[in-house]
């Protein structure tokens, strides 16, 4: 698909958005977006098509929200831009309410996403992103980009001007100190989970493979080597520094976690108790999925049908303290026990690192803007409750993150559920009107003891009060 350029922009013309960045959060963003005709918008991306995870679209592999949590529908159920209506589109749908799923597969919500990107109007793909700054004599944002041909190179220069940013630069993936000599060692494959697909082949002609990290991501690559190892010999490790495999919390309530509602009460705590409250919070999102533990235990157990057990070891409380290479194809992993406060030595050919990912700074790309960002205890950004940095009052523009909020909005931040709602919530406060309305409570849990207004059913008028048969009578 050809990328069009964007169209020129003068400070006379600005954009009334501008967004860095074109993941699931600012595509959502872009979508809901365009059904506000008052409202011009341009969202910028470096990669040439829009692309989730590529690396983890492993086969079988599923979402761990509902459907329901697409780009647009927990906002705006009649938005052209459902899955639902994706779809429709395919002419699957009859297949997909026969399927009887309310979990969708990876692949899937990565195909629905690319069917928004190559149809919504204003996504510019192959747009690197050079410098932003705020020009106080214009109240504008200018955007230095440069437009990259189909091989990544500069093909041409361009500038945009906005009232108003939006970054959706996504997270990056960690690699835990000391691994990081190893990754960039050819002969042996030390590679981030995210990247696993491009290497599953050389990784599965290695001799024996260790999995590092406990997560779903970690759940998720153990079990598809697994599968595809001989029985009997199969020469997997799976480490954890987790003290457990633990499932991920899933009960209603505890989902609740993930509301509005919980995310405006962790808003408004002081930020030290915010920074108390996450670490304790792991298991809410960063747990493996009860089925995925019971699925790998299911193989395990098939392997061991006729006697024997099958050539892996599984042990969490396990963290690496050094790593070296032992000749030129094999790695050294220096591990101790946080409980027993053993160590012991591990010699591998392929190390795959589901040690998850980090935010990407914000200040990074915005340093002509470092003056003017407003920085908590920790030097981090202050953001408000409309996801906005705090900026100098001189900055008349705003700037809002999307995933880039975890210590001040909560263990949300990167859930796909909530991602119409602060799409919703952006463009509402961009905007000075209410162009989403927003349910007012979302959760029957109560966070706090602040009192909330109730939200009470309408009364019927007689008019309309007829009864409705729960089933239409069969003749």
């Amino acid at each position: 698909m050809t990328n069009p350029p964007p169209p020129a922009t003068a400070p006379d013309q600005p954009f009334d958005l501008a967004g860095i960045g074109i993941g699931p959060f600012n595509l959502s963003l872009a979508a809901l977006a365009q059904s506000l005709p008052d409202l011009r918008t341009a969202f910028y991306d470096q990669s040439r098509v829009f692309q989730w995870h590529p690396g983890l679209l492993i086969d079988d592999t599923t979402l761990q929200v509902p459907f329901l949590a697409d780009l647009v529908t927990l906002a705006d159920p009649a938005n052209p831009w459902t899955f639902l209506n994706y779809l429709k589109a395919r002419e699957r749908l009859y297949p997909f309410y026969f399927a009887e799923r309310f979990h969708i597969q990876r692949a899937e919500y990565d195909a629905y996403c690319r069917w928004v990107s190559e149809s919504l109007p204003g996504l510019h793909f192959g747009h690197q992103i050079d410098a932003v700054r705020w020009n106080p004599e214009r109240a504008l944002f200018e955007i230095d980009y440069t437009r990259l041909d189909t091989d990544g190179e500069a093909e041409a220069l361009g500038r945009s001007y906005a009232r108003n940013l939006v970054l959706g630069v996504g997270t990056a993936p960690y690699v835990p100190d000391p691994l990081r000599p190893l990754v960039d060692a050819p002969a042996v494959p030390v590679i981030h989970s995210a990247d696993y697909l491009d290497h599953r082949e050389r990784l599965l002609a290695a001799d024996h493979i260790t999995v590092i990290g406990a997560g779903q991501s970690g759940a998720e690559v153990f079990l598809d080597l697994l599968r595809n190892r001989p029985a009997g010999r199969e020469k997997l490790h799976w480490l954890a520094r987790s003290p457990s495999f633990a499932p991920m919390e899933y009960s209603k309530l505890g989902l609740e976690h993930f509301t509005p509602d919980y995310t405006r009460y962790f808003h408004a705590l002081p930020e030290s108790v915010r920074d108390q409250a996450l670490p304790r919070q792991w298991q809410l999102d960063r747990g493996v999925a009860a089925d995925t533990l019971a699925t790998i235990h299911d193989e395990l157990y098939r392997r061991s049908l006729h006697g024997g057990w099958p050539d892996t070891v599984l042990t969490p409380g396990v963290f690496v303290r050094t790593a070296g290479r032992v000749g030129t194809t094999r790695v050294e992993l220096h591990l101790e026990h946080a409980q027993q406060g053993s160590r012991s030595r591990l010699t591998t050919d392929a190390v795959v690192l589901a040690t998850g990912y980090r935010e990407r700074r914000v200040d990074t790309l915005l340093a002509s803007l470092d003056p003017y960002i407003r920085r908590d205890s920790a030097d981090r950004p202050r953001i408000d409750e409309h996801h906005r940095l705090v900026l100098d009052p001189h900055v008349k523009g705003a700037v809002h993150v999307q995933n880039a909020e975890r210590h001040t909005h909560g263990v949300g931040t990167a859930d796909l559920g909530l991602a119409a709602w602060r799409s919703a919530l952006i463009l509402n406060s961009i905007t000075g009107k209410t162009a989403y309305p927003l349910p007012e409570r979302t959760a029957f849990t109560t966070f706090g003891l602040e009192p909330r207004p109730q939200t009470r059913p309408q009364h019927r008028t007689s008019e309309n009060r007829r009864t409705i048969p729960r089933q239409l009578p069969v003749h």
